[in-house]
């Protein structure tokens, strides 16, 4: 039976062990980084393997293909997509630019799907406030909620049309954060009104989408002692007061935000009420030991992982790649280069 969690892999090859772990404990899917990937046929072969390593055609391949600064397929195999924010930038107005987003989104599902990739880690419906830090920054498509909801939606529905499953992230909101989870614990003291007006709106807007991604955030208004992903209140909160329906993954369960051992925070996680863990660095060791922590996907969370699946279509809406690439890029201006920057979340192997 299929186990509650997603991995990542150390290159752009299987190796023996990594191929007899998953075996072993089939994961429900896996994340691509950039270490994994080279060229085209290369990264193929790789999602076969993959898949062909827990004997399962269709499981799940993600990726973190945002834009911008959040980039694992790029040059020169693959072009490079603007960030968020780029997008009202382009446009004469929101309208535009949402036309925009979905065009970009249903470009970059193309690329995806010709690689066997069926799961991208968008939309950014996080919504940054005056102060916070910069790791969301010129991801978010714009500063209000309601902007934010709209150019969200139109990239998951481009998603959705071109044959891959959206992930909204980072659940129930990552914009207020004055530290990077990926180093720090970040604790938000604003109160539930307050998170309500404003940082839960896209994510309620978006409640009807396949996928999630937890934040490692700390709201004091919702519990105080743990993050978003270990939280039972925010989790709850998540289905009862957001309405999401579908499924609810952590993000990299390696984030120096949370706490305890892998396999503890693995078990903190499921039991708080996520779906699926989520750990991305490809390190073996602690795969393991997050495989320790994890049950097998079943009950709820088992109908809910269907569910999203099934909501991967066979025949992607008709796209003439190339006249609507050339579209696409000139409505930037060759400001897409300009708008790069460091890679952000590029969880990496020790060997690498």
């Amino acid at each position: 039976m299929t186990s509650a969690a997603i991995y990542g892999c150390s290159g752009p090859e299987l190796t023996a062990a990594e191929r007899a772990f998953f075996a072993e404990v089939r994961p429900w899917g896996f994340i691509l980084f950039r270490r994994n990937v080279e060229t085209p046929d290369q990264v193929r072969a790789l999602v076969a393997a993959l898949r062909d390593s827990i004997e399962s055609p269709d499981a799940p391949v993600l990726i973190d293909q945002e834009g911008g600064r959040v980039q694992r397929l790029g040059p020169p195999h693959w072009p490079k997509y603007p960030p968020g924010e780029a997008y009202l930038q382009a446009g004469t107005d929101v309208d535009e630019a949402r036309d925009l987003v979905r065009q970009g989104a249903r470009l970059v599902a193309h690329d995806l799907q010709s690689l066997g990739i069926n799961v991208d880690c968008v939309p950014v419906l996080d919504v940054p406030v005056p102060g916070a830090h910069d790791i969301i920054g010129d991801r978010a498509y714009a500063r209000d909620p309601e902007t934010v909801a709209r150019l969200g939606r139109a990239a998951a529905e481009g998603m959705l049309a071109g044959g891959v499953l959206p992930v909204i992230k980072h659940m129930p909101g990552h914009g207020r954060a004055f530290a990077d989870s990926h180093h720090d614990l970040p604790v938000v003291h604003a109160d539930l009104a307050t998170l309500e007006s404003w940082d839960f709106v896209p994510f309620k807007a978006l409640s009807d989408m396949p996928l999630a991604m937890t934040a490692h955030v700390v709201f004091d208004a919702i519990d105080p002692k743990r993050p978003a992903t270990t939280s039972k209140k925010a989790i709850r909160l998540m289905r009862e007061q957001l309405g999401f329906a579908g499924l609810i993954m952590t993000d990299d369960l390696s984030m120096k935000a949370l706490s305890g051992t892998l396999t503890e925070r693995a078990e903190a996680a499921l039991k708080a009420g996520c779906d699926v863990v989520l750990h991305c660095n490809g390190d073996l060791a602690e795969m393991k030991q997050v495989a320790a922590g994890t049950r097998k996907l079943k009950g709820r969370s088992g109908k809910r992982a269907e569910a999203a699946l099934a909501r991967i279509v066979r025949l992607p809406e008709p796209l003439d790649a190339v006249a609507a690439r050339a579209r696409f890029m000139a409505a930037f201006d060759g400001r897409i280069e300009a708008a790069q920057g460091p890679d952000v979340g590029e969880a990496r192997s020790p060997a690498l």
